[in-house]
């Protein structure tokens, strides 16, 4: 009998989402972990090191994030990186980004295991070249290494396979490597260098931690340059913060942390790669600054002369000074910024950046004093506005920014299949159905389908509809010319019997 002979059903297997791998963690066995990453190896493996190869007996560096589920995930990609013939090394809970960091100073190639800010009960991860993310032309051929192998595994006698019939390791495995602490150490001295000769002195922060993996290591960062700062809100709990779609209720529980004169409230999702950055007011209240204006003003302070975004973000960019330098807007995902601002690397660009509505910040080019880092980081455009700042309030340079104001909100468990046949349906017609004048939309005046449905009306309105690419959600991104009316388009969105509901309906 073979093992696929003994599965009392037929295994969930894990895809790529938006960025890496996610699924709920009922599904995420040890089997499917193990395979997976043991194909992805496996086609570094096969690649020249100059287009992020590896070679046999390196070092593998992994990490993870602080959901309880990932030590045991990542105990399964460690019997893969082992099966592969790589050395895994520990770098314990550290942000993704400084994981990236460490790994591609060194040329090494690195797995952070994480769910990002998905739901408490998803998880995944995300493995890295030994010289940036897995791009999107790499998931074809990984996909049919997986295919293959997972044939060959599910194919092994019963008796020959490590795996029993739920996909559990039939003896346990050894225990994971003792941590290295030396990547959570290089990546504040990263910040360190950086902004060697300015201080945050007089600035008073207040450091929101939850369950983010970088919570400590943000406090520190900020204390060795100079602020004074306040960690609050420790949970050993994981709270899945999602920067781009900041709930009312999030708000409040951050707001209620507040108890003192702050400059700022600074903090991170899950696997702190992306930033959640709020000004204080004299009154004590607080002001949230989406991230892809958070982007903006990070630009400008490094003085880029090329931004990539994707189309998801606010259009205030096309509107100010950094209008001249944006580069064609990309689908969403981390490794579409990536693409283009490789782009704008070859031709002839020196200091390229780009971010994503999230916040999460991708350094293309090398500075003087930072290296280029392009994944998703939360740390940099932290400090970076903090920096901009300087003796006055976030608030000051925020009210800089052309007047556009943005919210995203979603719909949860929301199947994707559905999802899609929305977005077909998504025509003019259908659109001055369901975007009405009662809900204070003027007419439609374009669409753009680079990613999703981005619906543009008259007076400036925009209401974008997407499915998540990491779980079963809808999202609905607003842009318009009040944080007011941002905030009704999205309200109206997600509403028990609003828009989108009603377009579930219509599909159906």
């Amino acid at each position: 009998m073979i093992l696929r002979d003994t599965f009392p059903a037929p295994p969930v297997e894990l895809k790529f989402g938006t960025s890496g791998r996610r699924g709920e963690i009922i599904h995420l066995t040890p089997l499917e972990i193990y395979l997976n990453v043991l194909a992805e190896l496996e086609f570094l493996l096969s690649l020249p090191v100059a287009e992020g190869g590896i070679r046999l007996g390196e070092d593998f560096y992994f990490a993870c994030d602080l959901r309880p589920s990932s030590p045991d995930l990542a105990t399964a990609a460690v019997e893969a990186v082992r099966a592969a013939g790589m050395i895994p090394v520990n770098c314990g809970f550290i942000p993704t980004p400084a994981l990236m960091h460490f790994a591609l100073a060194r040329g090494k190639a690195s797995l952070m295991v994480t769910g990002s800010h998905i739901p408490f009960n998803r998880n995944g991860y995300k493995l890295n070249t030994s010289r940036g993310e897995l791009l999107k032309h790499h998931e074809g051929p990984i996909n049919a290494g997986v295919a293959a192998l997972r044939d060959r595994l599910y194919g092994e006698p019963v008796e020959v396979s490590r795996f029993d019939s739920a996909g559990r390791f039939k003896s346990a495995p050894a225990p994971l490597p003792p941590v290295d602490g030396a990547a959570a150490e290089f990546y504040l001295q990263r910040y360190e260098t950086f902004f060697a000769g300015k201080s945050l002195v007089g600035k008073r922060i207040l450091v929101y931690q939850h369950s983010a993996v970088g919570r400590d290591l943000l406090v520190a960062l900020l204390e060795r340059l100079g602020a004074a700062v306040t960690p609050a809100g420790r949970s050993e709990t994981f709270v899945p913060i999602d920067t781009e779609n900041i709930e009312a209720s999030q708000l409040a529980a951050i707001q209620a942390l507040v108890n003192g004169p702050y400059d700022a409230v600074a903090s991170t999702d899950g696997d702190s790669d992306r930033p959640l950055l709020l000004g204080v007011n004299h009154d004590g209240s607080l002001r949230f600054f989406g991230g892809d204006l958070l982007g903006m003003v990070v630009a400008e302070y490094l003085g880029a002369d090329a931004v990539v975004v994707p189309i998801s973000c606010n259009d205030a960019i096309d509107r100010g000074n950094l209008a001249s330098v944006l580069a064609p807007k990309t689908r969403i995902g981390s490794p579409f910024v990536i693409a283009g601002m490789e782009a704008a690397l070859a031709a002839g660009k020196r200091v390229v950046c780009g971010w994503e509505a999230n916040g999460g910040f991708l350094l293309g080019s090398d500075l003087p004093g930072l290296r280029n880092l392009a994944t998703r980081d939360a740390f940099l455009p932290l400090l970076c506005a903090l920096f901009a700042a300087g003796p006055g309030t976030l608030g000051e340079i925020f009210d800089r920014l052309p007047a556009r104001f943005s919210r995203a909100a979603l719909l949860k468990e929301f199947p994707r299949p559905t999802s899609l046949k929305i977005l077909e349906q998504l025509t003019p017609e259908t659109i001055a159905r369901f975007f009405t004048a009662a809900d204070g939309f003027g007419p439609l005046e374009r669409i753009d389908r680079t990613d999703g449905v981005r619906m543009l009306f008259a007076h400036g309105d925009v209401a974008h509809v997407r499915p998540s690419g990491n779980a079963d959600e809808l999202r609905i991104y607003a842009v318009a010319d009040s944080q007011s009316r941002a905030d009704a388009i999205a309200a109206a969105g997600i509403a028990p019997d609003g828009i989108l509901r009603r377009l579930e309906r219509f599909v159906s």
